[in-house]
């Protein structure tokens, strides 16, 4: 009988004293999932393109298929330095009750192009740091790579981690799921620009 109490006392403080998962087994699939997909769709979109048609713009206002890839590399960069910096400081649950977002309200807004809107000037393409197209390509592919693998294995409680932004409150998963938006909403900008009449035939 002592021995099954002594069990019984023994699991029940196992039991306590493995942390809970901060993220759940759906959560940190469906944002690797997107994180996955978006890339994907990006790469699919510059693949076979010729310097013409990589520098080609519809308009003088308008970016041509190099600039918003330049525009994705350095806003990702800004967006993951914003969101660590976020998860660094102490947790502020309280703040989620300012949340006005779902997760899929964060990728159907941010994904979606039907209102344009001008970013900051330090991250229009005339001011990235990435000179090349493939050097922002590059650091495209290296900066989501580490986010999923991030996303797979961080045990931060990214839920209560609540950062503020020019539209609202959210909170770092949020943000991650932001950036894979972010990066469809310019996938958009780029099949714009290829559906241009004058778009170089190669």
């Amino acid at each position: 009988m002592k021995k099954m109490l002594f069990f019984a006392l023994a699991l029940a403080t196992f039991a306590f004293t493995i942390p809970a998962s901060p993220l759940s087994k759906k959560e940190r699939k469906e944002a690797v999932r997107l994180l996955k997909s978006t890339e994907k769709d990006l790469l699919q979109e510059l693949k076979g393109l010729s310097e013409a048609q990589l520098k080609y713009k519809p308009a003088p206002d308008r970016w041509s298929v190099e600039e918003c890839v330049k525009h994705i590399a350095t806003t990702e960069q800004m967006l993951w330095q914003m969101t660590e910096g976020g998860i660094k400081q102490p947790a502020n649950p309280e703040k989620r009750a300012e949340i006005k977002w779902t997760d899929a309200q964060v990728v159907q807004n941010i994904g979606d192009r039907t209102e344009k809107r001008q970013t900051f000037d330090n991250l229009k393409p005339e001011n990235s740091p990435f000179k090349t197209m493939t050097d922002a390509l590059e650091s495209f592919k290296s900066s989501r790579s580490n986010l999923i693998s991030y996303v797979r294995s961080t045990d931060e409680d990214l839920r209560n981690h609540v950062l503020a932004l020019p539209f609202g409150q959210l909170d770092a998963y949020q943000m991650i799921l932001f950036m894979a938006a972010h990066s469809t909403r310019h996938t958009k900008q780029i099949q714009e620009v290829k559906a241009d009449p004058g778009f170089p035939k190669n």
